[in-house]
């Protein structure tokens, strides 16, 4: 099962953005002052909130969709 740092980083690297112009998007976007340590940090731990994980598709170009699964 893949975890949510890797599918995010592989979305980074599709979009050919590293972690540190993600943060500098997401701290201009949001008025925020996160470092690209702090985004590392969260990703390795798990400790991602959702709201971030929204932000990040959004500076990415991508919408997050919860899709009803076929039984």
């Amino acid at each position: 099962m893949v975890g949510i740092k890797e599918e995010i980083r592989s979305m980074m690297v599709r979009e050919g953005q590293s972690t540190v112009s993600v943060v500098k998007l997401l701290n201009a976007k949001y008025g925020r002052e996160d470092s690209s340590q702090n985004l590392s940090n969260k990703l390795s731990k798990g400790t991602i909130r959702y709201s971030e994980v929204k932000e990040i598709a959004d500076i990415l170009g991508y919408d997050l969709v919860w899709v009803k699964r076929k039984e």
